[in-house]
């Protein structure tokens, strides 16, 4: 077996793009898209239709509502493909809004029913700031799942199991290149802080006894995604599945819940105030975080002109 088939039997396989075609290729069983995915999808010849169709269909609505169905029919088409869920984005502008990353939520859960979907199908995107996360617990207990994203570090990670999460898709390629940066040295395997972050938050987890789902996401190379085998689920560009598909060399698990339990790791305790002191505390989750929004909310402005100009 190729290591991306292999990898599957470990680790349940999400691809990370808005590509179709990339997605019946490498047959994952979710797939997840953001605002950065989702702009250089439409860019792109084979899906002008798409968004021509929705933008036809909502004419004279505001752009926030035309945006929001057209989040929803590349979800409805990804629906098609793939036999599990699709995570579907909050305006990242909405981070730092609890109320109104609620209300968005509950919105694209709406157009997902009133085209059929199951909710159970849908994860709703948001970014893991303590607004986002206590728009996560609103929404988990109406039954509306939610993928806690742009999410670097532990504390982030406890909160968000606290709240009764559904999944978290901690950053390991990001956290990579911050220590690159800084260092000017490339770390390979399991010394890569990316893969220590997560193997750290998949510990916690286990011994601490939370069912949030832990999805690895935002790879540099294959090295941390060999890394990370065994973790719940880890979603991989169409580039990197590819390397997988192409190697043979054979894999192992490398998360051990039994190990995780016998760690000697100390339980956290979080309110609002020690959230932010933690997350202050740590440079490269702040940096991150905060880069992680701005790019988020470039991206979507941006395809707010693109559909201007085709209005």
């Amino acid at each position: 077996m190729n290591q991306l088939e292999q990898l599957k039997k470990y680790t349940t396989v999400v691809a990370d793009t808005g590509d179709f075609q990339a997605m019946k290729a490498y047959a994952p069983q979710d797939a997840t898209t953001n605002p950065s995915l989702i702009l250089k999808a439409v860019q792109k010849t084979e899906y002008r239709p798409l968004l021509e169709k929705v933008i036809a269909a909502h004419a004279g609505k505001s752009m926030d509502d035309i945006i929001d169905h057209l989040l929803v029919a590349f979800g409805l088409e990804i629906l098609n493909i793939v036999p599990g869920r699709v995570s579907t984005e909050t305006d990242a502008r909405l981070s730092f809004d609890t109320a109104a990353t609620v209300a968005k939520g509950r919105k694209l859960i709406a157009l997902y029913e009133a085209a059929g979907i199951a909710r159970e199908r849908i994860l709703i995107k948001i970014a893991s700031t303590w607004e986002g996360i206590r728009a996560a617990e609103i929404l988990e207990k109406e039954g509306i799942r939610c993928n806690m994203t742009l999410l670097f570090c532990l504390p982030q990670a406890v909160a968000c199991a606290e709240a009764g999460a559904q999944l978290i898709s901690p950053f390991v390629g990001r956290i990579y290149d911050w220590y690159k940066k800084q260092t000017g040295q490339e770390i390979f395997g399991a010394d890569d802080p990316g893969v220590l972050s997560v193997k750290k938050i998949y510990t916690y987890y286990r011994k601490f006894g939370y069912n949030t789902e832990i999805m690895g996401a935002s790879f540099r190379n294959t090295s941390q995604i060999l890394e990370l085998a065994g973790c719940d689920l880890l979603t991989i560009s169409p580039d990197l599945l590819q390397k997988l598909a192409d190697t043979t060399s054979a894999i192992s698990a490398k998360l051990n819940k039994q190990a995780a339990l016998a760690s000697d790791m100390q339980k956290i305790s979080l309110d609002e105030k020690s959230f932010r002191l933690q997350l202050n505390e740590d440079a490269m989750a702040t940096e991150k975080l905060s880069e992680g929004i701005r790019l988020f909310c470039a991206d979507t402005v941006k395809l707010e002109q693109l559909i201007a100009g085709l209005g």
